[in-house]
């Protein structure tokens, strides 16, 4: 008895199909190909012979997997779906070798979407229908259109900064709340000291009063394309506070656990991230400034910029 259900219209020439996996009618699976367990792989499915398949992935009608293409644990794959593996296809003459193209563990591709060759999904992201996904993907983004722009986080509520600080109105700070909790690790929202007159407004901060660490470093972000998206890291021990000293950008805080998406668009608030907090920034206004305080002087091993590597770390074992 096999331990996989294969439809007797399908045609599976692969003997590497895991437990509790379901083939269904008009697939062809070729010799090389190897799929995890408990997988569903709907009709009109084609395979070719380099393609590796995790555990519990969901491939739909009408979809082709070309060499190159590794899918990964949990990710759906929606109704024709479309992958390439040459960037510049010549009848009768193949490439070398195919190019791979990797969708992380947890993705979501929606239906008609059409995935670019060499690229990485990341784990958990969402590809929205009819896209065309041009350029890599990083964890747990919602992409749409053609090309492919971040439209968000999956599982990541945003919320105004406005919301959680109160306006300084007319004068000064000192009876207002400085610091809010996000509830992602130690990271929180400050209120910078600022007033205001008719003469204008201005912010100040003493360093160690006003401010959640000492800086040494200073530096500033500016002129980012609105599609672009910057951070995709996490520190191991320096701490950073954001500013948006002009215009606006949203900065999702993720601690592996919960994640949260903040608007940063006045000068007097500061987005405080401890260490092994993942950060990104995207949606920037044109006019963007963004400000950054550091902790520690500027060491490229203090970086961790590898999501499932930042994973380990805050989930060690």
């Amino acid at each position: 008895m096999r331990a996989f259900f294969i439809h007797e219209l399908a045609r599976c020439e692969s003997t590497a199909i895991g437990e509790g996996t379901r083939i269904w009618a008009f697939a062809h699976i070729l010799p090389g190909a190897s799929i995890g367990a408990d997988c569903n792989i709907s009709d009109h499915v084609f395979i070719e012979n380099d393609v590796i398949i995790g555990d519990r992935v969901t491939v739909k009608c009408g979809v082709q997997l070309w060499d190159g293409v590794r899918i990964e644990d949990d990710a759906f794959i929606g109704p024709n779906a479309t992958f390439s593996n040459d960037v510049f296809p010549r009848s009768k003459q193949p490439p070398e070798e195919f190019l791979r193209t990797l969708v992380g563990r947890g993705a979501s591709i929606g239906s008609n979407a059409t995935i670019l060759p060499g690229i990485v999904l990341g784990a958990e992201c969402m590809v929205g229908a009819g896209a065309v996904v041009t350029e890599s993907i990083p964890p747990k983004a919602i992409v749409a259109g053609n090309p492919a722009r971040i439209s968000g986080y999956v599982a990541t509520p945003a919320s105004s900064s406005r919301a959680l600080l109160s306006d300084p109105g007319s004068s000064s700070t000192d009876d207002l709340e400085r610091r809010v909790d996000l509830g992602v690790g130690a990271a929180s929202l400050w209120h910078i000291p600022s007033f205001r007159d008719m003469r204008g407004s201005l912010i100040a901060a003493e360093m160690e009063r006003d401010l959640p660490f000492l800086p040494v470093r200073i530096f500033s972000v500016y002129d980012v394309p609105s599609y672009k998206v910057r951070g995709e890291h996490a520190h191991r021990e320096c701490h950073q506070l954001l500013i948006a000293t002009r215009g606006a950008v949203s900065v999702v805080v993720d601690d592996s656990t919960v994640s949260r998406e903040v608007r940063l668009d006045r000068p007097y608030l500061g987005l405080h991230i401890p260490p092994r907090v993942w950060a990104i920034q995207y949606q920037f206004t044109p006019d963007a400034v963004l400000l950054v305080l550091a902790s520690h002087a500027y060491d490229a091993g203090d970086y961790i910029r590898d999501y499932d590597e930042f994973l380990s770390i805050v989930h060690p074992g």
